[in-house]
């Protein structure tokens, strides 16, 4: 328990003095890889804990995304009350469509939710009157407190950084509890977890509209971060791109998504800075992932310490009672 205070203490740190160390273009990206590390923890939550992989998440990245701009151009740019909307809107489509998709399985889980969230898109795309139709919303106020608003990429960039820990916090109590265990057994073997008593619909109902709403938190910050929203952001190809996240960090771990984010954020950044084919390198990493390190970023760290340390150290507690032995031996 010292020691996860200790980490927390030491990123809190990081975050706060990032931006008197990095240039602008490392604040905007470190803002960037902290909204999309939101939207695949909220991912994870589905596919590495429950075992229900998505493929409709950017719906509610756009529901969250277009009602903070809505409500930032028509009524308030109140950080509050964006993103208190944000994630209610977000919570109702999740609870709305989470009905459906919790009655099946497998692949057919991953084609409704696919369906559904096409379904969002064409309305998004359609709708030009309210969300501006394929030339998105542009011009969405900063969101302000008070009277202080979050105009200075570096003030965004520090609360992107609270609601991400703030996310981060409520998910590791979540997910450790109880209720994450009992998610964690309906992806091993849900049959069991019936036979236990536990209703499993309910359970994933309930993962459901928690992935829902976290993604909405990211659509909302995204707007705030770049002042524009268009359906290219609800378009599949954005849950995708979370699904990579989730897969390449390490589905099932807290801090799994949020390196794959970093790996892909910083990929794509820097890869199309040079070539207009980063989409297939990025493909080639995710294949070369899938193939040889199913367990991810985070499953690549723990061979190493294990490698490097705990390897070692029994190796070494081997040799120490090895040399007792034969101390006592020859004391005899």
């Amino acid at each position: 328990m010292k020691s996860t205070y200790v980490k927390f203490g030491v990123v809190i740190l990081l975050l706060g003095v990032a931006p008197f160390f990095l240039s602008l273009f490392y604040i905007n990206l470190l803002s960037e890889i902290l909204i999309l590390a939101i939207f695949a923890v909220g991912l994870n939550v589905l596919v590495g804990y429950t075992g229900l992989i998505s493929l409709g998440h950017a719906a509610f990245f756009g529901v969250g995304g277009y009602t903070a701009a809505l409500i930032a151009q028509n009524l308030s740019s109140n950080v509050l009350v964006t993103l208190g909307l944000a994630i209610l809107g977000s919570l109702i489509v999740a609870s709305v469509l989470g009905i459906f998709c919790i009655r099946v399985n497998g692949f057919y889980f991953l084609m409704l939710t696919l369906a559904l969230s096409q379904m969002i898109y064409s309305y998004i795309h359609q709708s030009t009157n309210l969300t501006g139709g394929s030339n998105g919303l542009s011009g969405i106020p900063s969101p302000s407190i008070g009277g202080f608003t979050f105009s200075n990429p570096v003030f965004t960039f520090y609360l992107t950084g609270v609601i991400f820990l703030l996310i981060y916090i409520i998910l590791r109590i979540v997910l450790h509890s109880p209720f994450g265990k009992v998610l964690v057994g309906i992806r091993e073997n849900e049959d069991r977890i019936q036979s236990m008593g536990y209703n499993t619909s309910m359970y994933k109902y309930a993962a459901f509209i928690i992935a829902g709403g976290i993604g909405g938190i990211a659509g909302a910050m995204y707007t705030y971060f770049n002042g524009f929203i268009a359906p290219t952001d609800v378009y599949w190809t954005m849950s995708g791109t979370a699904l990579f996240m989730v897969i390449i960090g390490g589905a099932g771990t807290l801090l799994g998504p949020i390196l794959g984010a970093g790996l892909i954020v910083t990929m794509e950044t820097i890869v199309s800075s040079y070539t207009d084919m980063w989409m297939l390198i990025i493909g080639i990493v995710f294949i070369v992932f899938v193939i040889f390190f199913p367990r991810g970023i985070v499953g690549i760290g723990e061979s190493i310490y294990q490698f490097l340390f705990k390897n070692r150290f029994h190796s070494y507690k081997r040799n120490v009672k090895s040399k007792v032995n034969n101390i006592e031996r020859r004391a005899e």
